[in-house]
């Protein structure tokens, strides 16, 4: 994948994909509105952050249908996205970033709908708890608790509930794998395929932390590491696997697909997952996208390597899913 380089203050050249630096340069700007954020509170933070994100989930393609529920043990709120009426369809279960504790399912909208209308499945977004309000392993505990819902009554609202993915971005990544790795201790049934989007898998810091943090990218550690005290009800949960997918027994998970972005300070991180995945025996197919930071996928309305990324994702899930 050929990176053309952009000029920036960072250096006489920029590693940033001139796309992703423009979708950069407007989320910067976006923020910069609202002088208020560094002292405001999560709630307050939250909004605007919904508010700034607000165009990168608009447009794309339209749904045949959009239903939304409350269902589960949990009462977990899911929405339901389907690109085509009239026939079941197998699903991808959907997991928004936000280090556990921003974003939900509007925020992240925009790209489930371009995996719905390009792979030509349901996709169906989980709208998990956050944290700190709800530390490790709430959103865990309600993702699973979704899966078995859509196992039980998925086909009524046209799932095809033997054929799903899972799949997300950044802290949904993470939450992805755990899911898989709770589903096999419970003596479950894993899903079909994981979509593994710039995870979260360990918060052991790597030189890519240092390299790709500040603000000429999206993800800075300082972020990073709050996320993680917000998550984590306390230090034990370090040592957890279902916390820290890269110490787990890997063995026997579904298939992946790991969109590795190269200018993020997960990078190191995902590399390692990748490494310990295929180790295991997994069939991973990683690839990494020069020029992307973290969050790229988001940037589909302006950024070719975006779609790019998202074409790649959607023909594996369609072949993993028995649609291609």
């Amino acid at each position: 994948m050929d990176n053309a380089s952009a000029q920036t203050g960072k250096g006489p050249q920029d590693d940033v994909d001139p796309r992703i630096r423009l979708f950069l340069q407007r989320m910067n700007a976006g923020y910069a509105a609202y002088p208020e954020l560094p002292s405001a509170s999560l709630p307050e933070a939250r909004r605007i952050a919904e508010a700034v994100r607000a165009q990168w989930s608009a447009g794309g393609p339209g749904m045949a249908s959009v239903e939304e529920l409350h269902v589960g043990a949990l009462q977990t709120r899911i929405r339901i996205l389907r690109p085509v009426a009239g026939t079941t369809l197998p699903a991808l279960v959907y997991l928004h970033g936000g280090g556990w504790t921003m974003f939900s399912i509007d925020t992240h909208d925009r790209l489930m709908r371009e995996y719905a209308a390009r792979a030509g499945v349901a996709v169906v977004a989980v709208d998990y708890s956050l944290s700190p309000e709800a530390r490790f392993p709430r959103a865990l505990e309600e993702t699973v608790d979704v899966i078995g819902w859509l196992r039980g009554h998925g086909d009524a609202h046209g799932i095809e509930s033997s054929r799903m993915a899972i799949g997300g971005d950044s802290a949904g990544a993470n939450l992805s794998v755990a899911s898989q790795l709770h589903l096999r201790a419970a003596g479950h049934a894993m899903l079909s395929a994981m979509l593994l989007n710039y995870g979260v898998y360990t918060d052991r810091r790597t030189a890519s932390w240092d390299r790709y943090d500040g603000p000429d990218y999206m993800l800075e550690s300082g972020e990073m590491q709050r996320f993680w005290d917000n998550y984590l009800r306390s230090d034990d949960d370090r040592r957890d696997p279902l916390a820290m997918p890269l110490l787990a027994d890997l063995r026997g998970l579904p298939p992946a697909f790991m969109a590795i972005a190269e200018c993020d300070i997960l990078a190191d991180g995902n590399h390692a997952m990748a490494e310990a995945l295929r180790e295991a025996g997994v069939d991973t197919d990683a690839r990494t996208y020069r020029g992307a930071t973290h969050s790229f996928l988001e940037a589909m309305s302006i950024a070719p390597l975006a779609g790019h990324a998202i074409d790649d994702a959607a023909a594996w899930l369609r072949q993993q899913l028995g649609l291609a």
